[in-house]
């Protein structure tokens, strides 16, 4: 056996049999001669981003999740990734030619990853050309921003501080560019900039954020800046967008509903239109034709404006949620991101229809089908979605109104169990979403749900620290509690059944392995009893074959997921770093592997059934990530 120590406690693992001649403490394997890499990323984050969509002109629409910024080529459904942060990156700016992007971050998960900052890169190649401000920005990066009347020489970030810190940079000079000028910008948050696109007018760009809109003078590498007087009855919580129109004027919308036109080169108002929208107005987008479209946040309505008079108005489907953004797509087309986390299409004559859904609430959570390329991707947001691999797009949803936490598939494909946060499991067909059954143990969230191999029982692990086994009939539609397992003394994290249908492996909230009969649901205490049990999954962290994952010098608790590929010969698991890592099978102290970047953190990875692909899912950016694994 080998003693093996997790946050100061010292566990016995047995090691099985087959591999004890090969399996060493001190020994380390070599990396895996298979590797991951990006294939397609699954959502979007409207929900709290702003100025995260643009289309550029390769034709691809261009947004960030987590710490990826993805291209994605609707009409030939592909996608590109710029993989340069190390961070999770906060904001996006295109410049004016059209061809570089300039994105910001937050600080990397370790200190070694680098502070937060903004780097530059180019859209066609991916090549990173300027990383600017490693250690002068406070928190993280909150907005960039390109001028426009100079074709783009200067770029404004202002950061995440008290003070939320302006600074202006000539960005192309030496490879990390030189900062001509900074200054506090407001101790409130600041939610928007915009550059003046007019050249020599009095004021070179506005802020506006939390009761502010301050427009901004720059003479001499001097910044200065006058707040805007708004009338009295009119002044907002919220400054919430800006944009120019062609003739230079300044025009802003707020968490009244109100567009203010500022007169042109002041900081006093020209005119008010109120109740422009029922509610905040979330974005403001001037046309190429000169027309401005409004973006509701609470309405979920467009706005077309032709000023003074003119206004025609559009829709966004209930289901996606309120306008975050909207962008000029190709001819009248229109792209929005929502606030729940969809990118739609469409324009005043056409309806506006879905090119990339996510989910809105954090912890997503997958399960990968038996025997196709499709898995389930769920989440506290209460909606299940049934993804295909191969085509990458929406089988179908459904909206169960009640958390998520996990489930699995029947055997055969057939049934979807659903476990939620308050002890309550459904039964549901994986085809027509038909409901067969509805149950409830405790009160407490379940943690995980699964069938034996040969589908006769099913096993249900809570947060109440207790697992309960379930005998199953009538072709997965009936269920009869057989017994409760109980032992562990934190919640049931992971578990896994035995090839011979009897036995459970289960881990804990306290980084527990405890082992159990579920005819009789009594625990095993011999455990050299049980070594050579043959496991028809590998997901718990804490067992004799995943240690390797556990040892970098990082506790139990960071390693949220792992699972072992259905061929054993390669190990994948994710920490709440967002680190994705590849390891050979059995992962054994001191293994070396290969690691991946692309989540915030992650609360699940699975390998599809015939392991050409693992899937990873972020728990609070509420993506999922698939990878292709490639030699």
């Amino acid at each position: 056996h080998v003693l093996f120590s997790i946050l100061g406690r010292n566990l016995n693992f047995y090691i099985p049999s087959s591999l004890r001649e090969k399996y060493s403490v001190t020994f380390s394997l070599s990396v895996p001669e298979k590797k991951l890499k990006m294939e397609w990323v699954y959502g979007y984050r409207g929900k709290d981003c702003r100025s995260n969509l643009y289309l550029i002109p390769t034709g691809e629409i261009v947004y960030f999740i987590a710490s990826v910024v993805v291209l994605f080529n609707v009409d030939e459904h592909g996608q590109r990734f710029y993989l340069g942060h190390t961070g999770e990156i906060k904001c996006l700016t295109v410049h004016p030619n059209k061809l570089l992007i300039a994105s910001g971050q937050s600080g990397g998960r370790e200190s070694h990853e680098g502070f937060p900052h903004v780097r530059i890169w180019n859209s066609v190649s991916l090549q990173t050309l300027f990383v600017l401000g490693q250690g002068d920005f406070g928190k993280s990066v909150s907005s960039v921003a390109f001028s426009k009347a100079d074709g783009g020489n200067l770029l404004m970030v202002i950061d995440d501080s008290t003070d939320h810190i302006l600074s202006l940079w000539e960005w192309q000079k030496g490879e990390r560019g030189v900062k001509i000028a900074e200054t506090r910008c407001s101790s409130d948050l600041v939610v928007a900039v915009e550059w003046n696109p007019i050249p020599r007018e009095r004021f070179a760009f506005v802020t506006s954020g939390k009761g502010h809109i301050c427009f901004w003078s720059l003479e001499n590498g001097l910044l200065s800046r006058k707040l805007g007087i708004f009338e009295s009855r009119d002044k907002p919580k919220y400054v919430t967008c800006l944009a120019f129109a062609d003739n230079g004027d300044c025009i802003s919308g707020d968490s009244n509903g109100c567009l203010i036109i500022w007169l042109k080169g002041s900081n006093i108002v020209q005119k008010t239109l109120r109740n422009a929208h029922e509610g905040p107005i979330f974005c403001l987008l001037t046309l190429k034709d000169g027309r401005i479209v409004s973006g509701g946040g609470k309405d979920g309505q467009l706005v077309l404006w032709d000023f003074p008079s003119y206004r025609r108005t559009g829709y966004i489907p209930e289901k996606y949620g309120n306008v975050r953004i909207a962008v000029q797509g190709k001819g009248t087309q229109i792209l929005v991101g929502t606030t729940r986390n969809a990118i739609l299409r469409g324009s005043f004559d056409l309806p506006f229809k879905p090119l990339m859904i996510g989910h809105t609430e954090e912890s997503t959570g997958l399960c990968v089908h038996p025997s196709q390329s499709q898995f389930v991707s769920y989440g506290y947001d209460g909606r299940i979605q049934l993804w295909d691999t191969m085509s990458r797009t929406l089988i179908w949803e459904k909206d169960i109104e009640n958390a998520v936490t996990s489930a699995c598939f029947s055997p055969d494909g057939s049934v979807l169990v659903l476990a939620t946060t308050s002890g309550k499991w459904f039964v549901m067909d994986s085809e027509t979403r038909d409901m067969y059954a509805q149950h409830t143990d405790g009160n407490e969230p379940i943690q995980v749900v699964k069938f034996s191999p040969n589908g006769k029982s099913l096993a249900i692990g809570s947060k109440d620290a207790s697992v309960y086994i379930y005998q199953v009939l009538d072709r997965y539609r009936k269920y009869c509690r057989t017994g409760r397992c109980v032992g562990h003394s934190s919640f049931i994290s992971q578990m896994d059944w035995s090839c011979d249908n009897v036995h459970l492996q289960t881990n804990s909230g306290d980084n527990e392995l405890l082992y159990w009969n579920t005819g009789v649901c009594r625990q095993i205490t011999l455990v050299p009893s049980i070594r050579d049990v043959e496991w028809n999954s590998v997901t718990c962290p804490v067992s004799p074959t995943s240690l390797g994952i556990l040892s970098e010098g990082i506790d139990g608790a960071d390693v949220y997921s792992c699972c072992a590929s259905n061929s054993r010969q390669l190990m994948c698991a994710g920490d709440n770093k967002g680190r994705l890592k590849l390891y050979r099978y059995p992962s054994q102290p001191k293994s070396p592997c290969h690691s991946y970047q692309g989540h915030s953190n992650i609360s699940n990875v699975c390998f599809l059934s015939d392991d050409t692909r693992v899937l990873s899912a972020g728990g609070r950016d509420s993506s999922v990530i698939q990878w292709t694994v490639e030699n």
